[in-house]
């Protein structure tokens, strides 16, 4: 195993393997609870239930698309990348598709599988490989500190630090809240951890801030450790429905759009997800990110995986980052993170002691981490500081990382060749220039 995941070349080990996956889980694991919910509907009224899926069916297949995800990650790729229904497809699924649309989710599954399936075809054919390798290193840089801004905007929020205002759009939360005070507690003790330099200061202080939380009942104490497992069988193989039973709704503009907005999303999401996490563990080589394929190939295998056992896409996700910063480096620590969601199944009970609180520490320390890549960008050459900086502010503005790329994107050929530094650009960036203004066009 330690010459598989190469432990002496990467200089790991496996405590930090596993401490590793085990924060990455800790940081993610909110997904077993926020999933069900947001694809049941649940809190909007006078819905016939045909509308609603099936809660338990939708955590169970929650758990097992993040395990088998994340195991693919893990065994082929070898990163230390978790995976699991990602958040903003899945209230695209549930609140646009479903809700707006009035398409029934079954067929809102089928969307899924089918986008899994194209990027099954693309990372097969190398050619989603060659355009996540095209873009200019300034840009990888950018994406990378603009989820580093966007994930401590979550922790900051997730704390109620930061909360909306009517006439701000945000402003500084209830400081003296219990809840508050006790994530402000979990980020003061992991930063004096992580200035000792303690190994898997991230993760000690999740743990101390469950605890507290408990002792100070801000978190309710479990009453039970083990429960039953529901049934998935509501939602297991309804994406072949449609298929089958009703092929004639799947031949129409609406469904078109629905696959390539989670195929958009989905790729571009990712992209940004691999190229950010692998930065971070320092496993990036010549600008470029090895054996990306293999984990494309992962992340594609997964949303079709996820889409038949019965949840919205399933994607890279950045709370890795979390477990890179407590040590992790290769794929064991997903293993690690997969087998963990296995266990969930039978200990749900527990996932309620980690709260938003508990992670939000977590969110803003990697946020810190990752925002260092700003020091690689050539600010002083104007062509580059203008695409890199839209890339970084639209995404914590926009609540899309997807967005973000997109409009760096845009900007950077046009910067670029004003400057008279045509050469320099990738001939795929004039594609993705096209590709990005269509999108916001039409689907934006």
């Amino acid at each position: 195993m330690k010459k598989y995941f190469e432990f002496e070349k990467l200089g790991t080990n496996y405590r930090r393997e596993i401490i590793g996956g085990v924060t990455t889980f800790l940081a993610m694991a909110y997904i077993l609870a926020v999933n069900p919910l947001m694809l049941s509907l649940e809190g909007i009224p006078d819905l016939p239930d045909a509308m609603r899926m099936d809660k338990g069916a939708v955590f169970v297949a929650t758990a097992l698309a993040a395990a088998v995800g994340s195991l693919f990650m893990g065994l082929i790729a070898r990163y230390p990348i978790a995976l699991a229904p990602g958040m903003g497809l899945n209230a695209f699924f549930a609140f646009t598709v479903v809700l707006t649309y009035g398409i029934p989710w079954q067929t809102a599954l089928t969307g899924v599988l089918f986008s899994g399936l194209i990027f099954i075809i693309l990372s097969l054919s190398g050619l989603r490989e060659t355009i996540i390798n095209a873009i200019p290193a300034q840009l990888k840089y950018a994406v990378g500190a603009g989820i580093g801004l966007f994930i401590t905007f979550l922790g900051l929020q997730n704390a109620n630090i930061i909360v909306g205002d009517p006439n701000t759009l945000v402003t500084l939360g209830d400081l003296s809240a219990g809840p508050t005070l006790l994530a402000i507690f979990g980020l003061v003790i992991t930063v004096i951890m992580m200035v000792r330099q303690i190994k898997g200061a991230i993760f000690y202080g999740m743990i101390l801030t469950t605890v507290l939380g408990m002792l100070v009942s801000l978190i309710d104490v479990p009453t039970k450790i083990v429960s039953k497992v529901p049934s998935v069988a509501p939602t297991f193989g309804a994406a072949f429905e449609s298929i089958f039973n009703d092929p004639a709704s799947l031949m129409t503009t609406q469904f078109l759009v629905i696959v390539i907005t989670f195929l958009f999303v989905d790729f571009f999401d990712t992209a940004g997800t691999l190229v950010a996490v692998a930065t971070q563990a320092g496993l990036m080589k010549d600008e470029k990110l090895p054996r990306a394929g293999k984990a494309l190939l992962a992340d594609s295998l997964a949303t079709v995986t996820g889409s038949v056992f019965g949840t919205s896409t399933t994607t890279s996700y950045i709370e890795s980052t979390a477990g890179v910063a407590a040590g992790a480096k290769t794929g064991l620590a997903s293993i690690v993170t997969g087998t963990l969601f296995l266990l969930a199944l039978f200990f749900s009970p527990l996932l309620f002691v980690i709260t938003p609180e508990v992670t939000a520490p977590a969110l803003i320390i990697v946020g810190v981490l990752m925002v260092s890549t700003l020091g690689n960008i050539e600010w002083s050459k104007f062509e580059v500081a203008v695409p890199a900086f839209f890339t970084i502010i639209t995404m914590p503005l926009t609540y899309s990382i997807a967005t973000g790329i997109a409009i760096g994107f845009v900007f950077y050929p046009i910067t670029m060749l004003l400057s008279g530094r045509r050469k320099e650009i990738h001939p795929i960036m004039y594609g993705l220039f096209i590709i990005f203004i269509l999108y916001f066009i039409f689907i934006k």
